[in-house]
């Protein structure tokens, strides 16, 4: 899970809530449209183009708007730009697992579910070299929920993190070519692009990228 520090909301989104008068006030299900694109795509550039949750590629056609604190929740304003992410998976084809925010649903439990707007979220989480996820601290019962509840050890994201991971583990590389490689892996691209399963690559191979 990578830290995702929020921006500023676009300004058609801001410009649609001002709209509100005593005939209409707005509500989630009324965004649409182009402002409900500019917020979608507010939120995939903020995160680099990568799942708030499992890091996996964002596109425009698998991917959703996701409240972190429910929107079923009456204290929470379902308009509230700043509990809005972008996580995979924007329809369940049949047969394919749930995981990330189709998974979590409505829960949300505070001391049990680690945000990716807390900047610590990146240091909870550990890998292993067959694409395990894992709490860092073998005590973290929150990282461990995380885990459950996001779904994210389904065989389908271990084996992806297992492929990202795989070309790292090349022993044709020196010392110097891995130290190259995972540098350029953990730099943002210049199209605003951050490699899929960031944390994953940083907590393996991060201490070469110093060197």
């Amino acid at each position: 899970m990578k830290y995702v520090e929020k921006r500023h909301e676009p300004e058609a989104y801001t410009q649609w809530r001002a709209l509100t008068n005593e005939d209409w006030q707005p509500t989630y299900d009324d965004l649409s449209g182009d402002t409900k694109a500019s917020v979608k795509g507010a939120l995939m550039q903020e995160q680099g183009y990568i799942c708030c949750y499992c890091e996996r590629r964002l596109t425009e056609g698998d991917s959703h708007i996701e409240h972190f604190r429910p929107q079923s929740d009456p204290a929470v304003d379902p308009l509230d730009y700043g509990n809005l992410l972008c996580s995979c998976q924007k329809q369940i084809r049949k047969g394919e697992p749930r995981h990330c925010g189709n998974l979590k649903g409505d829960w949300f439990d505070p001391e049990l579910l680690i945000s990716p707007l807390d900047a610590s979220c990146e240091h909870r989480f550990g890998f292993e070299g067959d694409g395990w996820i894992k709490p860092a601290d073998s005590n973290d019962r929150a990282a461990r929920e995380t885990i459950t509840r996001l779904g994210l050890n389904l065989p389908k994201l271990s084996e992806l993190r297992a492929g990202a991971i795989e070309p790292f583990l090349d022993d044709s590389l020196t010392h110097d070519e891995l130290s190259r490689f995972v540098s350029g892996y953990l730099t943002m691209g210049a199209d605003g692009r951050f490699s899929e399963f960031w944390t994953t690559i940083k907590y393996l191979f991060g201490d070469y990228a110093a060197a």
